[in-house]
């Protein structure tokens, strides 16, 4: 399962600070924007795709081990975004627990954050999510929709995101009556991941919104609407 490490993205909402990409295999069946039923997912196309596919098929990154030899070599405080595509390691919706507590460790003294969009459905997995956030790392539960990132929430272990309508542009509030904050880098051309830091935050309370978006945003739009 290889990880490409990249130390300055060109990305304009991330922002010029260091990303990773995971192989393909990583990704859920759970998800319902897998790229291998083009459920909508934002980096099955484009330039992103390219990349990602080369990191899959082994012509990009690296092995686990090396990669957590880059993360470790990171500056102190390095803000750093991992996964612009893929997820935790593990095959599909498992998660190698084992993988994330060596990459929690590895992330000593920066400020990784991830999100992952696997079930967590046991409790081994949900105990290393919360040791994650816990130590610094912030790993972001991924909500399909309101009443999904209700439940995410309701676990406790871990903040949250969740996809929005494509039109959304103002903040919302869950079924349960959670706050949800639209992710300023949509709205503001002058905001990135590297100014923000909202979702490196793992004690925040709100929960995050995502506008669907990207080339499969339709479909992304229609799970956020639970159509």
């Amino acid at each position: 399962m290889n990880v490409h490490l990249t130390l300055k993205s060109r990305n304009v909402k991330t922002g010029p600070i260091p990303v990773s990409t995971t192989t393909a295999a990583t990704c859920p069946t759970a998800c319902p924007f897998n790229h291998d039923n083009a459920g909508g997912c934002y980096a099955a196309s484009g330039p992103l795709a390219l990349h990602w596919r080369k990191v899959t098929d082994g012509a990009a990154g690296t092995s686990f081990d090396r990669f957590l030899d880059a993360i470790r070599a990171l500056p102190a405080g390095q803000l750093w975004r991992h996964n612009q595509a893929g997820d935790l390691m593990g095959a599909g919706d498992s998660i190698d627990v084992a993988a994330l507590d060596q990459l929690t460790a590895a992330n000593a003294g920066k400020r990784g954050f991830t999100y992952t969009h696997k079930p967590a459905a046991s409790a081994p997995e949900r105990a290393a999510i919360k040791r994650a956030n816990d130590a610094g790392f912030t790993v972001n539960l991924s909500a399909n929709d309101m009443s999904h990132a209700d439940r995410l929430a309701a676990l406790d272990i871990a903040p949250v995101v969740v996809v929005m309508p494509r039109d959304a542009t103002e903040n919302a509030t869950t079924p349960d009556g959670r706050l949800v904050v639209v992710c300023p880098a949509t709205q503001r051309d002058d905001v990135s991941c590297a100014s923000c830091k909202l979702c490196a935050r793992a004690d925040r309370k709100v929960i995050v919104g995502f506008p669907a978006h990207g080339a499969l945003a339709k479909r992304a739009d229609a799970v956020a609407r639970g159509v």
